[in-house]
Formats: C-alpha cells, sequence, structure tokens
C-alpha cells in the first residue's frame, strides 16, 4: 500500500476532489493507494475538519510556535516521515519548502500552481494574466523543487481569459479544472506512470494527452 501526505493550509479543496477521485476510482485496490495523512501549519485549517470527518489522521505543525523557518521545517519533515509517504501533495499549502526539505524527498513531492508554468510564477496570477492581455490561462502541476515553481511541469489545465474576467471568475473557472487535473496527475505518479529524470517528467503520450485537460468557457 502506498502512502499519501497531503499538506494544506486552508480548506484544501485539492484534498477534496483527491480524495473523492480516490474513492470513486477505489485507489486501495487499484493502485494501491490510500491518503495516509493530512497535515496543516494552521491548526484551524477547514481540511483539518473534513479529513477527521472522512476517518483520516491529522496532525497541525503550526509554524508561528517555531523561532525559524529550519526549525518549523524540520518539524514539519519529522512529522510527513513518520508516515513513509510515496507520494507528498501540496494542496495550498502555503508555506515555501527549502533545498534541506525538497532534495531528499525530490520526485515524491507534487504542487499545482495557478498558472500555466512557466508563466505568472508567485502570487496574483490571475490578474497579472488579464493585465498582460492573454487568451487563455489555467494551472500546472508540477514536481517541487528548490527553485519557487520552477520544478518539472507534469499536466496543465487550460481555460479561456474572457473580456468579462474579473481575476476572481478567472480563479474560480480555473479551480473547478484543478479538481479534475490534480487527481489524475496524482494517480499517473503513484502508478509509476510519471517519473522525473534529470530535471524533466518523464511520460508516455498516452498520459501527457491525459494531463492536458481543456476547458470551455463555461
Amino acid at each position: 500500500m502506498k502512502n499519501i501526505v497531503i499538506l494544506i493550509s486552508g480548506r484544501g479543496s485539492n484534498f477534496e476532489a483527491i480524495l473523492e477521485a480516490s474513492r470513486r476510482e477505489h485507489w486501495e485496490t487499484a493502485i494501491p493507494a490510500r491518503i495516509a495523512a493530512v497535515i496543516s501549519n494552521r491548526p484551524l485549517a477547514r481540511g483539518l475538519e473534513t479529513a477527521r470527518r472522512e476517518g483520516i489522521e491529522t496532525v497541525a505543525v503550526d509554524h508561528k510556535l517555531y523561532p525559524t523557518r529550519e526549525a518549523f521545517e524540520e518539524e514539519l519533515a519529522r512529522t510527513v516521515d513518520r508516515y513513509k509517504p510515496d507520494l507528498i501533495v501540496l494542496a495550498g499549502f502555503m508555506r515555501i519548502l527549502t533545498e534541506k526539505f525538497v532534495s531528499p524527498r525530490e520526485g515524491r513531492i507534487l504542487n499545482i500552481h495557478p498558472a500555466l508554468l512557466p508563466l505568472f510564477k508567485g502570487l496574483d496570477t490571475h490578474q497579472r494574466a488579464i493585465d498582460a492581455g492573454v487568451r487563455v490561462h489555467g494551472s500546472t502541476v508540477h514536481f517541487v523543487s528548490a527553485a519557487l515553481d520552477g520544478g518539472a511541469i507534469i499536466g496543465q489545465a487550460v481555460v479561456p481569459v474572457l473580456p468579462s474576467d474579473t481575476a476572481d471568475s478567472l480563479a474560480a473557472r480555473g479551480l473547478k479544472l484543478e479538481h479534475v487535473l490534480y487527481p489524475k496527475v496524482c494517480r499517473a505518479v503513484l502508478e509509476g506512470r510519471v517519473t522525473l529524470k534529470d530535471g524533466r517528467a518523464m511520460m508516455d503520450d498516452e498520459t501527457a494527452r491525459s494531463l492536458a485537460v481543456f476547458s470551455d468557457a463555461a
């Protein structure tokens, strides 16, 4: 049984999407894999409540209780490693992880970024996309590296940018596709159909096609 550890900071809507897909698709028997724990740096994160209701172990590692980033990360690493994760999924985890955390786990950590990387790294991606006048926007799931939003791209979801869009409407439309894309990528990595090699995400053509998700304007 492969173990998935999910890191959140808030509601964890992508965690919910992964959980729903794992149950709908019977990951425990099909892969087999399970969500072993949900960990948050915020003790009151709504996603922890969801996990508890679903019978999943939860842990809060409150970053505010640690004097330095290094001290917080050391405790986070100890907590994560306790579950012997085959996959670590960042689902709205609002802390930057340093090379000390990432390097020993490289190839096992995923993140989703609300833009079509390598465009619009960092924050405020939806407004920046509108301001730039691009006609498409979306989300990217990538392997986490020590470079912020710089890891190897695995899959992308694409939505049109409409003349009437605000940052909020564009974000909402993009989030719907995130909930489609992220579980697909998690499953592909768990099944060994996607691997990290020499800084690139390796997969066959069929897998690549399945991890390119497109939307109409709805």
